[in-house]
């Protein structure tokens, strides 16, 4: 009986020692791990913090009417056109139009 109660010590010794090691294990996993999520943390915090802010892209500048001389070179150009037979009466109206409100 003496050898039974031996290893049976000797089994309940090593159990314990086995859960308490692996007890450590994990609690010093779950520390490093917190660890190098503060540091990522700050990191991403630092990266954000030196990154320039976003710029926004002004409009277009509106395009400048044209001049009144152009008005006329164009006005000149379709009446050309519809002398010519090239317009007919309706696209030469059409365009007139366009190009008047244009001004």
């Amino acid at each position: 009986m003496g050898l039974i109660r031996g290893m049976a010590r000797t089994a309940a010794v090593v159990g314990t020692a086995t859960a308490v090691s692996g007890r450590v294990q994990r609690r010093q996993q779950n520390r490093w791990e917190q660890q190098e999520n503060a540091q990522a943390y700050e990191q991403q915090q630092a990266a954000a913090a030196a990154a320039p802010p976003p710029q926004y892209a002004a409009p277009p500048p509106a395009p400048a009417a044209p001049s009144s001389a152009d008005t006329i070179e164009q006005l000149t150009k379709l009446a050309d056109l519809k002398a010519a037979g090239i317009l007919t009466d309706a696209e030469f109206e059409a365009q007139k139009a366009k190009i008047i409100a244009g001004v």
